[in-house]
């Protein structure tokens, strides 16, 4: 709960904006030498203009105001990334993945998923591509304060500027053949810088 009120603090005194904070904490369940980490932690605000840090397409579940944090450390083994949402909708599972694009107006704006080894056939519903290995899937269930964390690791690397944000989506991510990947609508979207 301590870490809680501190991400909430540390939301609340933030000017609009993308705020990074490059880190050597080594504290991430990724084995091997750490050589890199980006932390952001940003406040949903409605989609218009341009500058987007974190911001929500549907204000009912993802409300103006909330906040995100997400952190990325990175060793020679692969990444650690870690989503956590506060102030959303209460006791409610939602699907997010990291996405090829920036935030934008629209929901669309964060593009695809990105994938480490790239589905030849777009979108991606065939499940040896669209799958928690290859991608990264960061679903999370909120508590009754609304919210949330979630975490995974994964054995790659984010290849340099082809993933640039994470989308959160309306409900738990699919597996089956020809819907793998999907989680339903996109309900807010925060850029991040990964390395």
């Amino acid at each position: 709960m301590a870490f809680m009120t501190t991400v909430l603090a540390a939301s609340l005194a933030l000017t609009p904006g993308l705020s990074t904070l490059s880190t050597t904490d080594s504290t991430s369940p990724i084995d091997g030498t750490q050589t890199g980490a980006v932390t952001v932690v940003e406040t949903f605000r409605a989609a218009a203009g341009a500058g987007y840090g974190a911001v929500t397409y549907d204000p009912g579940s993802v409300p103006l105001g909330s906040h995100v944090t997400v952190r990325e450390r990175t060793s020679d083994r692969g990444t650690w990334f870690e989503l956590r949402l506060v102030g959303v909708q209460a006791n409610r599972t939602f699907g997010a993945h990291v996405h090829q694009q920036p935030c934008g107006d629209s929901a669309t704006s964060g593009g695809g998923h990105y994938q480490n080894v790239k589905d030849p056939v777009l979108p991606s519903v065939d499940p040896a591509y669209a799958n928690a290995l290859n991608e990264a899937w960061l679903d999370l269930t909120t508590d009754a304060h609304g919210n949330g964390r979630s975490e995974t690791s994964v054995r790659w690397r984010v290849r340099a500027g082809e993933a640039r944000s994470i989308v959160v989506h309306e409900h738990a991510t699919d597996t089956r053949p020809g819907h793998a990947g999907t989680a339903g609508g996109r309900l807010a979207c925060v850029s991040v810088p990964f390395v």
